[in-house]
């Protein structure tokens, strides 16, 4: 028995040293050249752990390895690893190669695929697919990114009305290993019009003579081609399916979407939010895989703007240079103020942003959390400002004035943040923005420019100069 057999068999063994220990074997065995012995050691392993071990490689052994596979296992684990990795492995493969492969893929996967790709490899390799690959290709690559359209896979099986049990189950024995997924059946009329749904458990009990008509459910959810992926996400989620049916406009069935294909949804729809939050353009690609200077062109766009919002920052302080250089240890709580100013601003937009995105939070409720927010700012700015002005009270260098104007100016700059960041994701929701983009870095900096501007305002209100 293999290392990988008995560490899959050692119930301890958890899934990532599993991976771990098959790259580093995987890769020994290439560097000796024992190619045998590599491909004898893939054997065991689950296609999506093999597409990992193959993903930590060295780029000069990712073609070898993925090369030992069969044929079948390649077509599997092909479509399980990351969209550079596929691009590298398009490049480096004879055409045939390439073509053998993607023509099995399924159509999702392959149109994922090629929405990376650059556009001639694309015309070319839709040139080598068969006829009804390309069909059905060409049919997810008209629809729009990030639509339900795109994401679906027309690999479905439909049934008719008049058909009996027994003939149901004949076509589907023809058909499963076609097929996306065999769980849900779905029947269409004539027009192949959506007209009701069927699980593959009610199909099984029901009498061979029993018609399809009467087994399935006419109350179908269904979702149009336009929709954004990220609602049928959601609808999926809510009502815990397996899969959603996908109709045009005319209520016609033209594919379907699996919780498989929604999981890639999620994680890449989290994965925008969480760059975004960090001001950072993701693009879509992997971050961790893309050329230094691209990645330091995405990131220069959202650095410049806070670049020049901080300028109004500098500006303020500039307008009140005759109150700082009468009282010089203002100036050293700036720092203090702005900073607290930023964290509050953006805890509240991380949770609003979050609301939104998960549909928790509905527009029609905005007065409603902006006003709890702003009140658990207040709370906040009293707590933190009973601390700092306390602080402040007991140095002798400073004056109970000047003590009073920082935790007084903490209280407002807290409500200020909280509502801030509670607001403008939600302003940008309602323009029909992505809320993710008002992003934490900018309302820091908003925050820091009104922070500025309400500290030393209150101080010279406070001190009478």
């Amino acid at each position: 028995m293999t290392d990988i057999e008995q560490a899959t068999s050692a119930a301890s063994f958890s899934r990532r040293e599993l991976r771990e220990l098959v790259r580093s074997q995987l890769q020994a065995l290439l560097e000796q050249d024992n190619y045998q012995g590599a491909k004898a050691l893939l054997v065991p392993v689950q296609p999506a752990d093999i597409a990992e071990a193959i993903e930590g490689l060295p780029e000069a052994m990712q073609a070898i390895a993925f090369r030992l596979l069969s044929k079948a296992e390649a077509i599997e684990v092909y479509e399980n690893l990351d969209t550079s990795i596929q691009q590298v492995l398009v490049e480096d493969f004879k055409r045939q190669d390439v073509i053998d492969i993607v023509d099995k893929m399924s159509p999702d996967d392959r149109a994922r695929l090629f929405d990376e790709l650059p556009a001639k490899i694309v015309r070319q390799l839709l040139g080598q697919l068969s006829a009804q690959e390309r069909e059905a290709t060409a049919l997810l690559l008209g629809y729009e990114a990030g639509t339900a359209g795109r994401a679906m896979t027309p690999e479905y099986i439909a049934l008719k009305e008049d058909w009996t049990v027994e003939r149901a189950l004949d076509h589907i024995r023809k058909l499963a290993s076609v097929s996306e997924t065999v769980y849900y059946l779905y029947v269409t009329d004539s027009a192949r019009r959506l007209t009701g749904i069927l699980s593959l458990r009610i199909l099984v009990i029901g009498q061979p003579y029993q018609t399809i008509g009467e087994l399935m459910t006419r109350d179908v959810v269904s979702v149009q081609t336009g929709i954004d992926q990220k609602e049928v996400a959601r609808l999926i989620q809510r009502y815990d399916f397996l899969a959603v049916p996908v109709v045009d406009t005319e209520e016609r069935l033209v594919g379907i979407i699996t919780v498989d294909d929604v999981l890639d949804i999620l994680e890449e729809e989290t994965t925008k939010d969480i760059y975004a939050l960090g001001g950072v353009q993701s693009g879509g690609d992997d971050y961790f895989q893309t050329n230094l200077l691209t990645v330091a062109r995405k990131r220069v766009v959202w650095l410049s703007v806070l670049l020049v919002a901080n300028a109004f920052t500098a500006a303020v302080i500039k307008s009140q240079e005759d109150l700082i250089q009468q009282v010089a240890v203002l100036a050293s709580f700036i720092p203090l103020l702005i900073g607290t100013g930023g964290n509050v601003g953006a805890q509240s937009s991380t949770v609003v942003i979050r609301g939104l995105n998960t549909d928790e939070l509905k527009l029609r409720e905005a007065f409603q959390v902006i006003r709890r927010e702003a009140i658990a700012g207040a709370f906040l700015g009293l707590m933190l400002g009973l601390v700092v002005t306390g602080v402040a009270y007991v140095v002798p260098a400073i004056s109970p004035g000047i003590a009073i104007s920082v935790g007084c100016s903490l209280v407002a700059i807290s409500i200020l943040a909280s509502s801030a960041g509670a607001a403008l994701p939600i302003l940008f929701q309602s323009l029909g923005f992505d809320p993710a983009l008002m992003s934490a870095p900018f309302i820091t900096t908003v925050v820091d420019v009104f922070g500025v501007l309400i500290y030393l305002t209150l101080a010279r209100s406070i001190l009478q100069l």
